[in-house]
């Protein structure tokens, strides 16, 4: 074998060319084409390659020669220039169109249906609930037959302008407010109705102890309010407070009846004390509020606003926290009537002026009982303490005064007083002050 040639036993072929000769190339001899002539350099030993696969065919297809003419070179297309859209821009393209015309037009078609109106919101409402329906005997329905009886009181004086609210009591056009509304005028003042109109009015009267006032305006068609049992009220009962808090005219608060025969002993420095057992609201009630009505559920006017409590400092302005205090309307309207029909309201009294309270057991002593007056017709004498009048419990002389102011005169009250170490009861008739 060691003469043999390694190309014994194979047959390689040049590509497209006929067998070589037996003896074929010697190494290192390139290969002879068809043509006899000298083919590509990758022939020119590849029988002599010692890494070549004794197993691999001999011949190596190589792409034959390309025609005349076709071995140009490949054209090249410039990236800037513009190119015609493919099949697959065209297809894309027609799509997104077809879709956004169809939105478009069916949203043209529903504008159309539509009428150009925005959608329909929310569910289809039915019958309104009864308490939308402003039944007469509903707070709207109140609200609305009082509003047109209240109305606004504006006094110019040195100090300023004061103003405050009242209710028309009278078809001929009284109306009553609060003393300290019209107090520092002149005895004038600018009434504004319900509806905006003014119209001139002149103070009547006024009882500065009673914080009751009575103005008058030259009007017709007015309607008066209807007057409630403030007598006949209870703790829980709701109430509106109408007027003008903060010169916002037309103003209505809902509250209820948080007390009853709340005593109070109000004034302003230099003034008159006033008295009277109050009802406490905790209907929103602020500056301007005085003089305007408290209304009870049927729409009747059981109180006149006077006071409000506030948490603040001396000199500041106070405002609501629920703690608003009313002159009961049996009260103002008795003294409405005496100064309409007098000029000046009568003063109740029980004949007794009233001191510190008992040392021992609570109650109200009195200092002095006058010889002619009601207590000492009843049997009382100086010394005696108080305990209580009609079943309301004294604890400060704030106490009996106010409460002796709420009746009218001739009233008979039942006083319960502590003489010594004894409890006695005693019936007293009620009498009007002698001024």
């Amino acid at each position: 074998m060691g003469g043999t040639d390694v190309t014994d036993g194979w047959d390689w072929r040049q590509p497209g060319g006929a067998p070589a000769p037996a003896g074929g190339p010697g190494p290192g001899q390139p290969p002879q084409g068809a043509a006899g002539g000298t083919t590509s350099p990758w022939w020119s030993d590849a029988l002599g390659d010692p890494w070549r696969d004794p197993y691999a065919p001999a011949a190596v297809v190589v792409p034959a020669a390309a025609p005349d003419g076709a071995g140009e070179p490949e054209p090249v297309t410039d990236p800037d220039l513009p190119t015609r859209p493919g099949l697959r821009q065209v297809v894309l393209i027609s799509l997104i169109t077809a879709l956004l015309a169809g939105s478009l037009g069916s949203a043209l078609t529903y504008a159309l249906m539509r009428g150009g109106d925005v959608p329909t919101l929310g569910a289809q409402a039915g019958q309104a609930p009864a308490l939308a329906q402003r039944k007469p005997e509903s707070l709207a329905g109140v609200a609305e037959r009082v509003l047109p009886s209240v109305v606004t009181i504006r006094v110019a004086s040195l100090g300023g302008i004061s103003e405050g609210s009242g209710f028309v009591v009278s078809t001929d056009g009284h109306i009553v407010t609060n003393d300290h509304v019209v107090a520092d005028g002149p005895g004038k003042a600018t009434v504004i109705f319900n509806d905006g109109s003014t119209t001139p009015a002149t103070v009547v009267g006024q009882d500065p102890e009673s914080d009751i006032a009575v103005v008058k305006v030259t009007r017709s068609g007015l309607t008066p309010v209807q007057f409630g049992d403030s007598d006949a009220l209870a703790v829980g009962d709701p109430v509106l407070a109408m007027g003008s808090p903060l010169s916002l005219a037309n103003t209505v608060t809902a509250g209820i009846v948080s007390a009853l025969d709340r005593t109070m002993q109000a004034g302003e420095p230099g003034g008159p004390t006033r008295y009277y057992a109050a009802i406490q609201t905790d209907a929103a009630v602020n500056h301007g509020n005085s003089g305007g009505p408290l209304v009870d559920g049927g729409g009747r006017v059981v109180g006149v606003n006077s006071t409000i409590k506030s948490l603040v400092a001396d000199g500041q302005e106070a405002g609501n926290i629920g703690l608003a205090f009313a002159i009961p309307i049996n009260q103002a309207k008795r003294v409405t009537e005496d100064i309409i029909g007098t000029g000046k309201a009568r003063r109740t009294v029980i004949g007794a002026q009233v001191g510190g309270t008992g040392a021992t057991g609570g109650g109200v002593r009195l200092n002095a009982v006058e010889p002619a007056g009601p207590a000492a017709a009843a049997g009382m004498r100086t010394g005696d303490v108080v305990l209580r009048l009609n079943g309301h419990p004294m604890t400060d002389p704030t106490d009996l005064v106010a409460l002796v102011r709420k009746y009218a005169p001739g009233s008979v009250v039942t006083v319960e007083y502590r003489r010594g170490s004894s409890r006695q009861n005693a019936s007293v008739t009620l009498a009007a002050d002698a001024k």
